[in-house]
């Protein structure tokens, strides 16, 4: 059990420290974790934790990861997630309304498996609002207004 447990706080600090830091914002971090995992099995990867820790310990940890980055960006007061957002929109190549566009069209994809329906749709609903609200923002910056 002990064992177990130093081996979770391992991946954990490897995961931290390497891979989620470094990332700007819970937008980032949640697209970043919802690419780990395969859609057709449902587990998640990470060759290089697994090749450290094993498979199945970075699939649980990761999968507990998912939850909790998406459960703090749901507790992030509303103007934080928008310009948290906004800068995840930002960072990506492309231009902000084709990226706000394939936002709206994958992001609730983001979603952990296990979410609760009740988190599932104050997410959408967010997620919703702000991109309407940015996508406007934008426009009228565009405009001149």
């Amino acid at each position: 059990m002990l064992e177990h447990f130093q081996t979770h706080r391992e991946i954990l600090f490897d995961l931290t420290a390497n891979y989620l830091e470094p990332l700007n914002g819970a937008f980032q971090r949640l697209a970043y974790l919802f690419r780990l995992r395969d859609s057709s099995s449902g587990r998640y990867t990470h060759d290089q934790l697994a090749a450290a820790y094993g498979a199945e310990p970075v699939d649980q940890l990761l999968a507990h990861c998912h939850e909790e980055v998406f459960e703090r960006l749901l507790e992030m007061p509303l103007n934080s997630q928008g310009e948290d957002l906004r800068q995840y929109l930002s960072s990506l190549p492309g231009s902000f309304l084709d990226n706000a566009q394939r936002c709206r069209m994958t992001a609730k994809n983001w979603i952990p498996p296990g979410a609760p329906s009740y988190l599932k749709e104050l997410f959408c609903s967010n997620l919703d609002a702000l991109l309407e609200m940015l996508l406007a923002q934008s426009s009228s910056a565009r405009s001149g207004r």
